[in-house]
Formats: structure tokens, sequence, C-alpha cells
């Protein structure tokens, strides 16, 4: 399996996984790993090619995957998406909440229009998903045994820990992803056997959010502020997706696993403003180019 994994490969097997933002980065990361470690995997996005790719890769490595095109934020998307991984796999075992927006922008340029598209893919996705999941993640639901509850996991980040420059869209976006994987977890963990948690990752290298808002200039003082003075890898956060989803993390509900180096215990982020300002426009410049994600503009 390349890089040496602490869990047995057949950690997962049996378990069917839908995973929103999974054809790229992180969510990639983890659709490769739970596939290498027994589950079939579903990946959700709006873009069919890069979606086309990301199965192909997957099924090369004898991982069953399928891939849906459809968009977080309009909920007969979320149903049709679901619908179609269990008419494939039987049962759906386990919701992976990747799909995220962002971009780079201060409060005085960030439209209430441009501030509502990372909450509509972020938090409004989140919900949406979670929402239309129910009856298949539910104990006794389609496929599933009257005592087998699914898993809900949500992708969150740690910057509304603190705060940080020209993130006040994501900050709010991910404090409310937070606050959903509590709610739930106590209420459907309670009514329906369904565990929800999050993983908050830090700085991860090689990932477009790391490339969209950390260009190279920055990175080395990224890694002087982490206690343990290195990024993470998109490995780090696919393990810690298994050890949730696994028997290893069977009792835990309700909490989001922060994944990144003990950054959020050292200090507010310190990077002078006027030079966010700076590369921020450095940044915006480049996605032009190279677009992932959220639109590079700052008011829609």
């Amino acid at each position: 399996m390349g890089r040496s994994s602490p869990f047995k490969v057949e950690a997962l097997k049996g378990k069917v996984a839908l995973i929103t933002g999974g054809a790229s980065g992180i969510g990639f990361e983890i659709a490769t790993q739970f596939g290498l470690h027994g589950a079939a995997v579903a990946l959700m996005g709006r873009r069919s090619h890069v979606l086309q790719a990301a199965v192909e890769a997957l099924r090369s490595q004898g991982i069953q995957a399928i891939g849906l095109e459809g968009d977080v934020r309009r909920q007969a998307d979320a149903a049709r998406v679901l619908e179609a991984t269990v008419k494939r796999f039987r049962k759906l075992d386990i919701l992976i909440n990747g799909a995220a927006g962002n971009f780079l922008a201060s409060p005085e340029d960030l439209s209430p229009n441009g501030f509502r598209t990372v909450i509509d893919i972020d938090t409004v996705g989140t919900y949406t998903m979670c929402h239309e999941s129910l009856k298949y993640l539910k104990a006794g639901g389609l496929g599933k045994a009257p005592s087998e509850g699914g898993l809900i996991l949500n992708i969150s980040a740690t910057l509304h820990y603190t705060a940080a420059w020209y993130q006040i869209n994501v900050s709010a976006a991910k404090a409310a992803v937070d606050s959903i994987t509590r709610g739930l977890a106590l209420e459907w963990g309670t009514d329906y056997d369904i565990r929800v948690n999050g993983i908050a990752p830090g700085p991860i290298a090689a990932t477009p959010g790391m490339r969209k808002l950390a260009p190279e200039e920055m990175k080395s003082r990224i890694r002087d502020d982490i206690p343990l003075f290195k990024l993470g890898d998109k490995w780090d956060i696919a393990m810690a997706a298994i050890y949730m989803a696994s028997d290893a993390g069977k009792y835990i509900n309700g909490a989001t696993l922060i994944v990144d180096g003990g950054l959020w215990l050292s200090h507010p982020r310190i990077i002078p403003k006027e030079e966010v300002k700076q590369l921020s426009r450095l940044v915006e410049t480049k996605s032009r180019k190279d677009p992932v994600g959220m639109p590079p503009k700052s008011k829609l």
C-alpha cells in the first residue's frame, strides 16, 4: 500500500463510503486509503473529468469505486447521488463531507454574496448531505442491520480556533460545521445509532488549499510556527479518518479531531496583514491561471 499503514488491510472490509470532494486533495487520499483498507467508495464532485480520472486511478489499484457528479448545495443532487451509491453498493456505512470552497478576501472587499457562497458549500452543503443520508445511515436503514448505525465524518479546519487574515468566510463556515457535528452526534447518536465526528486538518502539504492559500513564500514560516516543525501529509488525515471509521473509533461520537501538529496551540497567526494582502494578490493571480475549488474573485 505504499507508505506503511498502522491499520490492518481489512480494517474497513465490507464498508461503503460516500466522499464529497473525494476526487482531489485530502478527499482523494481518504478515498484511496479507505479503498486499500477494504471499503468500496463513491466520489461526489462537480467536475466530471476530475471524477473520471480519480475513479480510474482508484480502480487501477483494485479499489471498488464510482464517480457521481453533483453539487452538495442542491438537495436534489444530494438525494440522487446517495440513491445511486446505495443502488450500486446496496448500502451506505460512511458519509464523509469533504467538499469545500475558499478564497482570500478582506471583509471590506467580501460581499455578502461572496460570504454566502462559502457558507452554502461548506455549511449548508454539509447539512444537506447529512439530512439526505439519514435514511441510509440509521440503524436498520436500507441494507443495514437493526443494530448497525453508520458514521458521518465532517472535514473541518482550525482557522476559527483563533483568527486569520482574509479568512472570515471559511472560519464562519467551519465553526458552523463543528456545531453541526456536535448537534447531530447528540440527536442522531441517541435516536439512530449514527456516530458523527469531524477532522480539523492544519497545514497539509500538496493540497489545492495549501497551494491557493499558502504559496511557497510562506511555507517555511508556517513550518516554524508548528510545534512539530513540519507540514502534515494528506496521508495523516486519511489515517485519522480510518481510525474514526474503524472499530478502533467505535465509541467516539461528537468529537472533532485536530490534526495540525499542534499549531492551534501556539498562537494566533502573526503574519502582518499588509503582507497577506500582497500575497493574496499573487495567489489570486495564479488561481486565475489554474483555478482550484472556489472562484478567485473576492466580490461575487
